[in-house]
């Protein structure tokens, strides 16, 4: 009777482990999944700016300098997207990628802000869609990322817990970084007056 008793809770605890491992790999794949995600958006991101430019260029060509600035900041972030789609949740990896995306983010930002003196360019309907299709294609990247993110906070959740870390130890599952984008971090709050 004793013996079964020992059997029982040696089987009970084996599954239990068993159990805690493979929700480790579920969670692990999780974030790598909503990291493809990511993947897809940024892509259609990074696809969109080519043209953005080449609309642009025809409007604003003494306006090189940025031109070109956007271009390579573009090249930088696909670059930075290529490293991180090989390790997704590696820190490096991510603070890479957030540092190249927010490098393109600027650069953008001061492409946006030049082509306000140029009419011509704002009334463009290339420009026009090209700009609504980066925006939406923006809040894709911002939801995407808000699922990795989550994605990963839960599977570090479950790695860095009782009895989860003891099992995430032995077989070396490594904690996973956030993507934060440092310039939509920093937004600032519109001040209102009323006076």
């Amino acid at each position: 009777m004793g013996m079964i008793i020992f059997l029982l809770v040696v089987l009970g605890c084996a599954g239990y482990a068993i159990g805690l491992y493979n929700g480790l790999i579920t969670g692990r794949n999780g974030y790598r999944n909503a990291f493809a995600q990511i993947d897809v958006q940024l892509t259609r991101r990074y696809d969109l700016i080519p043209n953005l430019v080449e609309t642009a260029k025809a409007y604003m060509a003494h306006e090189r300098n940025t031109l070109e600035a956007v271009v390579q900041a573009r090249n930088s972030a696909v670059t930075g997207l290529s490293a991180a789609k090989s390790t997704p949740g590696d820190a490096v990896a991510m603070q890479q990628l957030a540092k190249a995306d927010d490098a393109l983010t600027q650069t953008l930002g001061r492409l946006f802000a030049l082509s306000e003196a140029y009419p011509d360019l704002k009334a463009n309907q290339n420009m026009l869609q090209l700009s609504g299709e980066l925006a939406a294609t923006e809040n894709k990247v911002a939801s995407a990322r808000q699922a990795f993110n989550d994605a990963v906070m839960a599977y570090n959740n479950q790695r860095e817990q009782f009895p989860g870390s003891i099992i995430a130890n032995m077989f070396a599952f490594q904690a996973a970084q956030q993507l934060a984008i440092e310039s939509e971090v920093k937004r600032e709050v519109p001040k209102v007056s009323f006076s």
